[in-house]
């Protein structure tokens, strides 16, 4: 039960009987807030450690493959491992160079570097697909939380008008519950869309880092990749 509570004529009122007390529009209004934030909350954690665990995978795998080791050791060592980042692209570029050779020796080398720069930008694609994936729910949280909790207390306060007409009582003992009811719908949209939206600007700048460094690799790799076909050729 929430603990927090407010003061009003008469004595203090929970968070907790504000929410109870509220008309039922106002309470399904805070309670898609309340789940918003929660789920906002979890992405924010997961994201957290996963852009952090693709910016340590992508660290460890430059120190791998600017070490010097041939491109076909690193390949075979990291063959069984479970990569992301720079490593997936690597590896899908040597899977399609290996399939391709036998077919290149016949028919030359001149659409294998296209297959492999292809198969990179799919790579690329399906990581950053995996990076940015419900950072859209944060962005519509962040926009439209706080409109929907001024929904809830727009609504509140008209039904709490509705009450002082029929009681014909504009006292404070009556005007200040209903009031305070309709404003912790907006206190808790503003709780939702806040984090939410400070954490997607955040995430997406982190994204935007994260794509930029695995298209430099590709094309790294796609430089490397040509001149060895160059020398064959």
């Amino acid at each position: 039960m929430i603990a927090f509570a407010v003061t009003v004529p008469g004595g203090e009122v929970s968070l907790w009987h504000l929410f109870m007390q509220a008309g039922w529009v106002v309470k399904l209004v805070m309670l898609g807030l309340m789940l918003a934030s929660v789920w906002s909350w979890a992405i924010i954690i997961e994201k957290f450690f996963a852009v952090r665990k693709m910016n340590a995978a992508n660290d460890r795998f430059e120190q791998y493959f600017w070490s010097g080791q041939s491109l076909e050791d690193l390949f075979m060592s990291m063959g069984n491992r479970n990569n992301i980042g720079l490593a997936a692209i690597f590896m899908a570029a040597m899977r399609e160079w290996k399939r391709s050779q036998d077919a290149a020796m016949r028919a030359g080398f001149q659409g294998v570097q296209k297959r492999i720069e292809k198969v990179m930008d799919v790579q690329i694609q399906k990581e950053m697909h995996d990076v940015e994936a419900r950072l859209l729910f944060l962005a519509t949280t962040g926009s439209a939380a706080p409109f929907i909790g001024l929904f809830g207390t727009v609504w509140g306060i008209m039904v709490a008008f509705q009450a002082i007409a029929n009681s014909q009582n504009t006292s404070l003992n009556v005007v200040a519950p209903g009031i305070a009811e309709a404003l912790f719908a907006t206190a808790i949209g503003l709780v939702a869309a806040i984090p939410a939206t400070i954490f997607f600007n955040m995430f997406s700048n982190d994204a935007g880092k994260i794509g930029g460094r695995l298209e430099n690799f590709a094309d790294e790799f796609s430089a490397i990749i040509s001149r060895q076909l160059d020398e064959r050729v």
